[in-house]
């Protein structure tokens, strides 16, 4: 045999002694309860995750539909202030036109009443501008005392028969 087989030979047999020191010892067992521990672990993660996933996903749901209510709910407060602009609106206008109704009718209530006293202004003019000169008439007619006794006694008849 040659040197390089010996040598090839001598690796076998520490490599097989490494391999039954390791054995002696259980160091494949303390690597497999090692990568056991760890493969548990790392299912204990996993599991975990998806746990955790399942609670996100809910979380997601949740919110969501508290979306959707927040939304509707939102619609139903903005539909219900549109109606109670429309309800305002509409008794605004009603007293508008009310307001302008009385005013109306004031005015012309102001209008007629003033017609009437301009009416009786004039007439109480004319009745003192007619006694003025009736005055005028009578005073110069009264001037004549023939005139003025026949004035007086006619008078004086007409008081008696409008008395009786």
């Amino acid at each position: 045999m040659n040197e390089m087989q010996l040598a090839e030979i001598w690796v076998a047999v520490a490599f097989l002694v490494f391999v039954g020191i390791l054995l002696y010892y259980g160091v494949p067992k303390a690597i497999t309860s090692s990568l056991d521990s760890r493969g548990a672990r790392i299912a204990a993660e996993l599991d975990e995750a998806r746990r955790l996933k399942e609670e996100a996903q809910k979380l997601v749901a949740e919110y969501k539909r508290k979306q959707r209510e927040a939304e509707t709910e939102a619609e139903a407060i903005v539909t219900a202030a549109r109606a109670e602009a429309e309800r305002l609106a509409s008794e605004t206008r009603a007293k508008l036109e009310d307001f302008v109704a009385r005013r109306t009718k004031m005015a012309e209530d102001k209008i007629a009443q003033a017609e009437t006293q301009a009416i009786a202004d004039v007439k109480a003019f004319a009745a003192d501008a007619a006694v003025k000169a009736a005055e005028g008439l009578l005073a110069s007619a009264a001037r004549d005392v023939t005139t003025a006794d026949r004035l007086i006694g006619n008078a004086i008849s007409d008081v008696r028969s409008k008395l009786n």
